[in-house]
């Protein structure tokens, strides 16, 4: 008896750590779930705002002529969307893209993101191309440079090259109303500094 009361409570000295520290894990998981969750994903900031954009220089995408590098990102404000044709919401703000880019009030870019060449030049012979210039990042390299996680994802660049702004998910009237366009605006009244910053 004395053996199995020892044997008892050796396997229940065992058994309890083993238990609690997958427990202990499972419920740290369960809690930083619950926050994530509860977190709208456009208000997570980017940790390239105020930072110069990647170097970069992608091809064109198939049937168009100019691509997309980092060069052309500076000399004046300007907006980089990351879209690809089999995205859905990136489908529901194209016709916006499309106004925007009729307006005129800031040349648009296209950064197309891991799509195939085929599929994306279709994509935008059948709804209309909104874009100054496209480049193709047909293996999403660029794209994780950027810290980009999703599309569509919209960035305002100021004259600089500085990425001043991320907007997450697509553009709607009222996001462009509130935000996009006022900060276009002040960033356009900027003067670009006639020194190149620190590490450039």
């Amino acid at each position: 008896m004395d053996s199995l009361a020892q044997n008892g409570s050796r396997s229940g000295r065992r058994w309890k750590p083993a238990t609690l520290i997958p427990l202990g894990i499972f419920l740290v998981m369960v809690v930083f779930l619950g926050i994530g969750l509860t977190m709208d994903p456009k208000l997570v900031p980017s940790p390239l705002i105020g930072k110069s954009v990647p170097e970069f220089s992608l091809p064109p995408v198939k049937g168009r002529t100019l691509g997309l590098k980092t060069e052309d990102l500076k000399g004046q404000v300007s907006m980089v969307n990351v879209f690809a044709s089999w995205c859905v919401a990136c489908r529901q703000e194209h016709p916006l893209l499309l106004a925007l880019s009729r307006q005129d009030v800031v040349p648009i870019h296209g950064l197309n993101y891991k799509d195939q060449p085929d599929d994306a030049a279709a994509w935008l012979d059948e709804l209309g191309d909104p874009y100054t210039r496209t480049g193709a990042d047909r293996d999403g390299m660029v794209g994780i440079d950027w810290g980009v996680y999703g599309v569509p994802e919209t960035f305002i660049i100021d004259k600089q090259g500085t990425i001043a702004y991320k907007h997450i998910g697509p553009i709607r009237p009222k996001d462009w109303e509130e935000t996009l366009l006022p900060l276009i605006n002040r960033l356009q009244k900027q003067q670009p500094s006639p020194f190149p910053e620190a590490g450039e």
